[in-house]
């Protein structure tokens, strides 16, 4: 028999950006039922994490202690085979002042441990998690989203009504189209990606292993992230125009592609690829870079992938999933109070959340040019961020996806800064620096934990909006509120 239920919020998805957004809305006090159509811990790509959201929605969902626990790769920063330079050449997060101390790494992740972690924290706050349960329809009140229906592992239909709905279903789902808009997608990153997984794979010397490598080649690029000291995810990105060589045989594409790109041909000569399990199929993603043309509705909002993607080259996609899902629920949690009118709330939601796709499509799009130099990558970076910092920091900083200067994704404790992350004077290191021109190493540690140091010391200077005529976050993080001026 069917049934009918009622909550303040329904989450549809109960991925990064559905569990994040589930969570922080609970931490209101208020009731979140939570819909997942699979079984976690369930198979997902997007596996480099940033450290805006290791150490900035982790830290404020309250996961950073299992974070550590799962024992997940350490990331320091990239390592690029791009542009006219014929070797490898390094970034490392500590560079950026917005990411000093103890968030100058991340994660490489499974993707399987790190959502069940996000997912299992959401009903550890209240949110009332329901798997195996596929949305087949979106409810609506005249102009309004009221609801869902949705059917369980058995078969049966249920409705559950909301004053909120959140899509956070991913690309996949359907359910994006109630949202009012359209879906755009990019005429420039009009790519595919082929993937597979492989054990006995080479790394990078020293504190470098754990980064996750983008090499260039003729026809595309390929990411090589190490997953642990003997599992390694390698993906082929290639355009359009050369879909039909993943036609047929994929695991002979994926090798001949391989072989197209020198150091990764010779990270994986000694490697197998997995064949069996969960990481034993090779898969593919296609047009996968979009946007829709609204993020919202009277009763429902769009997160993650239901809202927007753009090309993984700087793994991107986990974090504009998280920081839609905080930004979600602040607006939620403004309306629900009766602090703001939805309009107020959500203008916010949808006036950040694009701003921070715009920028990262703007700097990709210049990355892309492959005859550039990375000097110019890190002009570009300087330019679309508008910071008054140099070159290599304004890139740290916009790939590490902190650019944004919300304090929502920082981290406030310098604890064990220096064993963390190392000195950064390794060979690599110290060619990055040659090429750029920046300070010494030494000299640019001490100066961010300084920077750090003042956070963590509460003598931090109050947000201001981020738009025009914007709000600012409210005191605990968690709604929006009016700038004062103070």
């Amino acid at each position: 028999m069917s049934s009918t239920h009622s909550a303040d919020v329904v989450v549809v998805g109960g991925g990064p950006g559905g569990s994040t957004a589930a969570t922080l809305v609970a931490r209101r006090g208020h009731r979140v039922v939570l819909l997942e159509k699979e079984t976690f811990p369930r198979y997902q790509i997007g596996e480099s994490l940033l450290p805006a959201t290791v150490h900035g929605i982790c830290r404020l969902l309250g996961v950073s202690e299992e974070m550590e626990k799962a024992g997940f790769t350490l990331k320091r920063g990239g390592s690029f085979r791009w542009g006219t330079n014929p070797e490898p050449w390094n970034f490392l997060f500590a560079i950026s002042p917005e990411l000093t101390g103890p968030t100058s790494y991340a994660y490489q992740v499974e993707r399987m441990k790190f959502d069940h972690i996000l997912l299992q924290n959401a009903a550890k706050n209240g949110v009332d998690v329901r798997e195996n349960a596929s949305v087949t329809d979106v409810v609506t009140t005249g102009d309004r989203v009221t609801g869902v229906r949705y059917t369980d592992a058995e078969g049966t239909e249920h409705t559950v009504e909301a004053n909120w709905v959140v899509d956070a279903s991913g690309n996949r789902s359907r359910i994006w189209k109630s949202g009012g808009g359209e879906r755009h997608y990019s005429d420039f990153f009009q790519n595919i990606a082929l993937f597979g997984y492989f054990e006995g794979g080479k790394r990078l010397p020293g504190p470098d292993a754990g980064n996750i490598l983008c090499a260039a080649f003729d026809e595309g690029w390929i990411w090589y992230i190490p997953l642990s000291e003997t599992l390694t995810s390698v993906g082929v990105v290639i355009s359009r125009e050369h879909a039909a060589r993943i036609q047929g045989d994929q695991e002979k594409a994926l090798f001949d592609l391989i072989g197209r790109c020198a150091i990764v041909k010779d990270f994986l000569s000694e490697a197998t690829r997995v064949t069996e399990g969960v990481y034993g199929e090779i898969r593919t993603r296609k047009d996968y870079s979009y946007s829709n043309s609204s993020f919202w509705r009277p009763g429902m909002a769009l997160v993650g992938d239901a809202a927007c993607f753009i090309d993984p080259v700087f793994s991107t996609g986990v974090h504009l999933a998280t920081y839609a899902g905080l930004l979600v629920a602040r607006s939620i949690n403004s309306v629900l109070a009766g602090a703001l009118s939805e309009e107020r709330a959500f203008a916010e939601f949808e006036g950040r959340y694009r701003r921070e796709y715009a920028v990262f499509y703007e700097f990709l799009s210049a990355f892309y040019d492959m005859q550039s130099s990375e000097d110019n990558y890190f002009w570009k970076a300087r330019k679309v961020t508008g910071m008054q910092v140099t070159d290599l920091e304004a890139f740290t900083t916009l790939v590490g996806g902190v650019h944004s200067r919300e304090l929502a994704l920082s981290s406030r404790n310098l604890a064990e800064a220096v064993e963390r992350t190392g000195t950064m004077q390794t060979e690599s290191g110290e060619r990055m620096f040659h090429l750029f021109g920046t300070p010494v190493v030494t000299d640019v540690m001490q100066e961010m934990n300084q920077i750090q140091a003042r956070g963590v010391l509460g003598e931090e200077t109050p947000e201001t909006p981020l738009l025009d005529g914007g709000l600012v976050p409210a005191y605990d993080g968690l709604g929006w509120a009016e700038f004062n001026g103070a």
